[in-house]
This record gives C-alpha cells, sequence and structure tokens, in this order.
C-alpha cells in the first residue's frame, strides 16, 4: 500500500540482545513494521565470545540459548504474527562473534530498510572491550537506523 506519508520500509530488521529493554525495542520495531505494512525480521546472535573465552565452544549451550531467547519474545511474537497490517515475521538467532554475525549472516542478507536496536545491552566491562553494538549498527548499516532508548 503506497502512502506518501510512510516511509517506505519494506524490511524493518530489528536486533535484540536478550536485555530488560528488548520489549520495548521489540514494540517498536513492530509498530513501525505494521505502519508500513513491511515485513519484521527479528535477529538475535548468541555471543560465541562470552562462550569461546571459557576455552571451548560449548555447542551444547547453544540450543537453550535459543530457546530461552524464543521464551523471552514469545508474546510480543505472537502479537506480531498476528497483526494484519505486517507483511510477515520471520525470526533468525545465530550464534557468533555479534559484529560480525549481525553483519554477515543478518543484515548483508536481509538488506533491510530500517534497523532498529536498543541504545545499551553490554555490561561496562564488554562495552570496553568490545565497544557499542548500537554505533557499530549506526556506522556498517546502509539503511537507516533507529536507536531505542
Amino acid at each position: 500500500m503506497a502512502d506518501n506519508n510512510l516511509l517506505d520500509y519494506d524490511k524493518v530488521f530489528v536486533s535484540l540482545d536478550g536485555t530488560e529493554q528488548q520489549d520495548k525495542v521489540l514494540k517498536r520495531a513492530i509498530s513501525i513494521a505494521a505502519t508500513n505494512y513491511a515485513r519484521l525480521y527479528i535477529g538475535h546472535v548468541i555471543d560465541s565470545t562470552a562462550l569461546e573465552t571459557a576455552g571451548n565452544y560449548p555447542l551444547e549451550l547453544i540450543p537453550t540459548l535459543e530457546a530461552q531467547f524464543r521464551d523471552s519474545i514469545a508474546a510480543l511474537l505472537k502479537q506480531a504474527e498476528g497483526n494484519k497490517d505486517i507483511q510477515e515475521v520471520k525470526v533468525i538467532i545465530r550464534a557468533g562473534r555479534i559484529r560480525e554475525t549481525l553483519k554477515e549472516e543478518m543484515l548483508d542478507k536481509i538488506e533491510p530498510d530500517i534497523v532498529i536496536c536498543g541504545a545499551r545491552g553490554l555490561s561496562s566491562i564488554k562495552y570496553a572491550l568490545l565497544g557499542s553494538i548500537s554505533s557499530y549498527l549506526v556506522r556498517a548499516s546502509k539503511c537507516d537506523v533507529l536507536v531505542v532508548k
């Protein structure tokens, strides 16, 4: 549906980090997707750097971490899937280094029109080591980026 008031976002990608702020971020993404009659992609990266620092990469943890994330968004996911103004909803979960995985396995493949993320999520120690994921998304994305505070 073409409407001159819309921002022409056909593909909305939201990056969720599993923190308490993610509900607010996902609600905003659902609203933007519905307003634009868009497809909604929900992305989450299971951070392998924390697992790698333990000396090995315990692959058996990944299904549990994935299930925990899916449980954490279940109610809002159901709301998005039931919204007639959202064309499609896909959840994409990958394990890896956050930046590289977001860019190579999500953003480069989906090519969204807007990326939505939270302003914070990393602990101060991780932030000092890795930098801000939201700042990275602003720099690395070829589209609009909305950082939700």
